[in-house]
């Protein structure tokens, strides 16, 4: 389902706590590579437009974006985590897709509800989850 977002180039907006608890906003999508950069050094292009994505962002609060026409990258302090944030991303994703497909005018997450969520979590004073 993250996919479908990426091909659509539309991020994945946060409309519920479980994307909440995992990411701190909307998954970001990329711009789409011109022609020049899919036919010179295309890996290389297209990390650079996930670098200049997630310019000013905290890469452990969002971590993950789509690219554009391509699909959803990962990361996280380990290979573990990187591994947990797709799952989750592909998660959220569908749940997106099936939320909009019942209330295509469905709004975003309050900021209230996004910050309780996932400073819960993650937050100087985290209380909720494991260790």
């Amino acid at each position: 389902h993250a996919t479908m977002f990426a091909q659509a180039c539309r991020e994945i907006p946060c409309l519920g706590t479980t994307h909440a608890d995992n990411f701190y906003g909307p998954v970001p999508v990329t711009r789409s590579l011109v022609r020049q950069e899919v036919e010179h050094a295309y890996e290389a292009r297209t990390g650079d437009a996930i670098v200049e994505r997630m310019r000013g962002m905290k890469a452990l609060e969002v971590p993950g974006v789509l690219v554009a026409n391509h699909g959803p990258f990962t990361w996280g302090k380990d290979a573990m985590a990187s591994a947990t944030h797709a799952i989750v991303l592909e998660e959220v994703a569908r749940m997106a897709k099936g939320t909009l497909e019942i209330n295509s005018h469905t709004q975003p997450l309050p900021a209230y509800l996004l910050n309780k969520h996932y400073l819960r979590k993650h937050g100087k004073h985290a209380y909720y989850g494991q260790k």
